[in-house]
């Protein structure tokens, strides 16, 4: 695939108690109140190939820090990620949202998007929207049986892992149907509909989940992988 460019900026952290937030050598225009989650990630992931400057804070999801009034104020639902953009002057939730929105207002040049009214724009639209609706939500309950729930529930486990499998053979169908164009879910480069279902694929290992069953997959992972910008997104906190 082809290079992309890495966007460098000298970065300062700084630690507190309560949160740990990153702040550039320049003022900034937006802030990510996020974590490191499969949902968290893309929005980070899409600010650096943007090259964007972002502040961000870390909030613990365990001790229910996104659900203090603080941040019910932002998002009444309680979730991370939520970017905030005092340009626009627009606090917006929800991951895929927020990847529309940062394509829309600052990806003009269609680096990691598609241009409105093409084909391309409404494949991406139903790529994106089945991440939101299918591959994330049945993982995350697969996450939530396989790792976290306080007993055993065979038929929890079972049912969400095997949808979960069911839905990355239909991504391997999405990337079969557009092989003729290059290793991406849409057209001839990556885009936000790539960039949201990576990061969920980044945390399939955890389910024990291998991508050798479907080679198509496997080959856009590992691409998507290898790009500086996405690790930079991935350890945003480092």
């Amino acid at each position: 695939m082809a290079a992309i460019s890495s966007p460098i900026s000298n970065r300062l952290l700084l630690i507190n108690f309560t949160s740990v937030q990153l702040f550039n050598n320049m003022s900034t225009q937006l802030k990510l109140y996020t974590a490191k989650t499969p949902n968290g990630i893309k929005v980070s992931i899409l600010l650096e190939l943007l090259g964007l400057k972002y502040d961000y804070q870390q909030l613990s999801i365990a001790n229910n820090g996104t659900k203090e009034p603080w941040f019910i104020a932002k998002n009444p639902n309680g979730r991370i990620p939520t970017l905030e953009d005092k340009s626009t002057g627009i606090t917006i939730s929800e991951s895929g949202a927020i990847l529309q929105y940062l394509v829309d207002t600052y990806d003009k040049d269609h680096k990691f998007s598609y241009k409105h009214g093409t084909k391309e724009y409404y494949l991406q639209l139903e790529t994106l929207f089945w991440q939101m609706a299918g591959l994330g939500p049945m993982q995350g309950q697969a996450n939530h049986f396989k790792i976290y729930a306080p007993e055993t529930v065979p038929y929890g486990i079972n049912r969400y892992i095997n949808e979960t499998k069911r839905l990355y053979s239909v991504l391997e169908i999405f990337l079969k149907n557009n092989e003729k164009n290059g290793p991406y879910l849409v057209g001839d480069h990556l885009s936000i509909s790539d960039i949201a279902s990576f990061g969920w694929a980044k945390a399939a290992e955890k389910l024990g989940i291998s991508f050798s069953e479907w080679p198509l997959v496997d080959k856009w992972f590992k691409n998507i992988d290898s790009i500086p910008e996405v690790q930079k997104g991935i350890d945003f906190d480092s």
